[in-house]
């Protein structure tokens, strides 16, 4: 597998790429072509072609959950995809994998909305939309883990803003969140947006479906923005536990928290324009 950071809110040194609060990740898992969060803006896209990569070859566009700083670049896509048929060029129509959550309006303070700008039917005229809580295999190695179940104490536990149901408003404990997992020989590959569902309940759901113990990398937001003291502390103990090989913490991961997490994991720089792969 491999994966080639097209944003996050770091760039590397002498890499002559932007950045902005967001995530947007290209993967390719044999013939599989995989593009995870699309960002806040067309960032992603400006990113891919002067990295030589083929937005309009597609196999999926994977959500993380349902945050404008994930989704955003969705109107983008959409433009890129419509301008290529208007033209003739070839294409493919991609796959949209999320939770049913993802496509939920959303408001936090006194921001109007902060979900997808695109509802859920303007998208279907765009993708093939897929709506899963339960995890969907993308590659006989590769696989979106579905509704993370929230079973420890320490992750997860405080709402963010509103969603908009049919019910009326309701707390947003974002039951989206969600994450990919490789199969690789040496272990587990974990590959996050934001870790809203907490990134040790994460890593406990891939080492079911996938039944595996060995992390050789956990890469992407931890959701590490100054925590409360007993999160941290505790995730710091899980990491010393599982003992990954590498952990590329990026986004939604502080200085403070980076710090922390380097005195007990194998912490590596992140930035747009990195590349890693796995066997």
């Amino acid at each position: 597998m491999k994966l080639k950071v097209l944003v996050d809110n770091n760039t590397l040194i002498d890499r002559y790429f932007r950045g902005e609060p967001g995530v947007s990740y290209f993967i390719e898992d044999g013939s599989k072509k995989i593009l995870f969060d699309v960002g806040y803006s067309n960032l992603f896209i400006e990113n891919a072609f002067k990295m030589g990569i083929n937005l309009l070859d597609l196999d999926f566009v994977i959500l993380s959950h349902g945050h404008l700083d994930h989704t955003w670049g969705l109107d983008p896509l959409v433009r890129l995809i419509t301008e290529a048929k208007i033209e003739g060029i070839d294409h493919k129509t991609p796959a949209l994998l999320a939770h049913p959550d993802a496509f939920l309006s959303r408001k936090i303070g006194g921001l109007g909305e902060i979900g997808p700008l695109l509802s859920k039917v303007q998208l279907s005229r765009h993708f093939e939309i897929v709506s899963s809580r339960d995890p969907v295999w993308l590659t006989d190695r590769l696989v979106f883990l579905g509704e993370i179940e929230r079973e420890n104490d320490f992750e997860a536990k405080s709402p963010l803003g509103k969603t908009s149901t049919e019910k009326g408003d309701e707390d947003d404990f974002l039951m989206d969140d969600t994450a990919l997992a490789y199969r690789s020989p040496e272990g587990l590959v974990i590959i996050s947006g934001c870790s809203h569902s907490g990134i040790c309940n994460i890593v406990e759901q891939a080492k079911r479906i996938i039944g595996e113990k060995r992390v050789v990398d956990i890469v992407g937001g931890l959701h590490l923005l100054d925590p409360p003291e007993g999160q941290m502390r505790e995730t710091l103990r899980y990491f010393e536990r599982i003992r990954p090989r590498e952990v590329h913490a990026c986004h939604c991961t502080d200085l403070a928290s980076k710090v922390a997490l380097a005195r007990v994991a194998n912490l590596k720089e992140v930035g747009v324009g990195l590349d890693l792969e796995y066997d």
